[in-house]
Formats: C-alpha cells, structure tokens, sequence
C-alpha cells in the first residue's frame, strides 16, 4: 500500500479532478436496478457494438473498488498526486429539502481527515432519470429548489468542508462548482445569497465556478468567478451525415466520432472580470450505461490527451497562479468511458501524461 501522505508532485498549474463517489451500494440504487447495482454494474457487462469498439474497459491497479473502504481512497489519492493532480472535485447531490445521495465516501473522507490530497465539491444538480439505462421517461430523484430556508440548510450541511484545511480555495475563498446554473432558479440571487452566507460563516467568501453550456454563458454577469465547458473532444466527419443518421435511425449504432487531436477552442471570449478555465476530457464511451444509445469517441489515446493538456497550459500561464484552475473530466466515470485512473488497455498512461505535462519527469 502506498504512503499517500507522501509530499504530492507540485505544478504551477492547479490540476481539478471530477470525482463520483459512487462504486458503493446504496438503498436508492437497490431498488431502482436491483440489489448491490453500482457502476460497475454496467461496466462489466459492457461489450463491442461495432468492428474496433473496445469493450468492456476494466480497470487495472486498483481493480472492481468499493469506495467505502479508506485504503481505495488513500490509493486513488496517492495516484492523483503522483500525477500532479492538486484536486478531487467530488460529486455532491442535493436535491432539496435535505435529499443526499452518495454522500458517504466524501462523509467518511471528511471525517477521517484521510487522504491528504486536497478537495472541493461540485454540486451536481439535476435531476436523476433513467436516461443512461434505457427508462427515459422514468424520474428517479427531482432536482428541486424549496427556497431560501433550504437554501441555508444546504449551505449548513456543507460549511464543514469549507473549513477543512484541505478544501481547494483561491485566496482564501472555497471553491465551490455549480453543474447547471442554467436551471437555478435565478443564478444572480443564488450567488448574492451564498457569498453572503459565507461571509456570515467567517469565510473570505466563495470561488464560485459555473458549467457552461449553450444553455447558460452569463456566468459573469451572474457573479460567478469563473467557469468552463464541458464539451466533448470530437470532430464531426465530413460528408457521412446520412450514412451516420441510417446506422442510428435503422441500425441502432451509437455515435461514433473520432476524438480530437488538436484542442477544441471555446466559442466565447473569457469576460475581463471572470476566468474561462479550459476542461480536458482524456476519452469518452457510454455505452455501458446506454447502449446503442450511446456516444463513443474512438482514438482517444494518451497522446492525443496530451495536446489538449499542452494547449490547456498555455491558456492558464495568462492567468494568475492561485487561479491557474485546470479541470479535468474524469477520474473514475468508468461506466461513461472518461476516466484517468489505470486500465487494461493503456495501463498508467493517461497519469503518466499528466505527470509529464504538469511537473516534469
């Protein structure tokens, strides 16, 4: 067992992993899928769905995990640091009138004050459906916002963590991320009400960082520090548009696109009072949730990962080191193909990437 306490490679970029803290049975999971269902659930089921589809992607150095044991976590944070990852950005789900799911493995990280790696939360607020698993109608747990006393309950539940001296902050200030802010009820209040919910809690404030999306780019104007896009790396093949519409239309084959060699530059300036912070996404397959519903990026390899890393770099030496913030889509989405951690296929590769890029060899 490695020593994740061990001093972390240092970077003068702040590299930010999304973590899901899932890979543990839950009562929610049980009953919606069945009994013991976790992620990796799907993954293992997983195969081909078309010539040079690679499935199913099984994970190597630390295997089919449970998150609910501490020596995983300490294994997945001494991985990240080794790599030059400051960062996990866990998952956080509130749906409103103190509904949590998944809390557990950040609960008992938190708690235990082990591992050391740094951390922040992203609240992942949606709505859950079937979607992934083929019941699109079907609503598992609603996003909902009671208002301004589940507002304060929310915040309540989380000021632990702010005060954790792990928690990731830029000047003083935790970094807090918001999935989708387009569906907040009004982002502005949101940000007014949490900033001084914060202050009020003895904080300097909050870093409030937003998703952006075609649905919402008013992050500025809305008072968040900063934000970023989470756009999938692929180009879209010339000239194939209708022979890509038959094998979706009649023979129900997944997207398939090839994953981008060269960076994908954001449609919008960064506004002066706000930062854009670029996102990599190292690989893309999801078709162990949704099938051939799914969207595979092919060609995903180390090496294309790296120019985006490259290209992130250069965007982030512009701007001041605290808030050099570079995320990274993801650590550990096996069932979504977008994961950093270790597999059969590349091994160490991905992290080697990062280590190479961030800190040097």
């Amino acid at each position: 067992m490695r020593d994740s306490q061990k001093a972390p490679a240092t970077s003068s970029v702040r590299a930010i992993a999304l973590y899901l803290p899932q890979f543990h049975p839950v009562p929610e999971n049980d009953e919606w899928w069945g009994p013991g269902f976790t992620e990796w659930t799907n993954v293992a089921k997983a195969r081909p769905l078309f010539r040079g589809h690679v499935q199913p992607h099984i994970p190597r150095d630390l295997g089919f995990y449970d998150l609910r044991l501490a020596e995983v976590r300490e294994e997945q944070a001494d991985l990240a640091q080794r790599a030059g990852i400051e960062a996990f950005c866990y998952w956080h789900y509130w749906f409103g009138n103190g509904r949590r799911i998944l809390e557990r493995p950040f609960s008992e990280v938190l708690t235990s004050g082990s591992p050391g790696i740094s951390f922040c939360l992203g609240w992942a607020n949606e709505t859950w459906t079937g979607i992934w698993h083929g019941a699109t109608d079907r609503i598992l747990a609603a996003q909902t916002y009671p208002g301004d006393e589940d507002d304060r309950r929310h915040f309540e539940a989380i000021v632990p963590a702010f005060r954790d001296d792990r928690y990731l902050k830029v000047d003083g200030r935790p970094v807090f991320y918001v999935y989708k802010p387009a569906q907040l009820p009004d982002a502005a209040k949101f940000v007014d009400d949490w900033q001084a919910m914060a202050v009020r809690a003895g904080l300097p404030g909050l870093y409030l960082v937003a998703g952006l999306g075609s649905e919402y780019r008013r992050f500025a104007e809305d008072g968040f520090d900063g934000g970023f896009f989470t756009r999938l790396p692929y180009v879209r093949p010339k000239g194939r548009q209708l022979k890509t519409r038959f094998r979706r239309k009649v023979l129900h084959h997944p997207l398939v696109r090839p994953f981008a060699a060269e960076p994908l530059v954001p449609e919008m300036p960064a506004p002066p009072d706000a930062r854009l912070f670029p996102c990599v996404i190292p690989n893309w397959d999801n078709t162990p949730r949704s099938g051939r519903n799914g969207v595979v990026l092919t060609g995903s390899t180390p090496e294309r990962f790296r120019t985006h890393v490259r290209r992130a770099k250069e965007v982030l030496e512009t701007y001041p080191p605290g808030e050099r913030l570079l995320w990274l889509k993801s650590w550990n989405e096996w069932a979504e193909g977008n994961y950093l951690e270790p597999d059969l296929e590349y091994g160490n590769a991905r992290l080697d990437v990062l280590r190479d890029e961030l800190v040097g060899r």
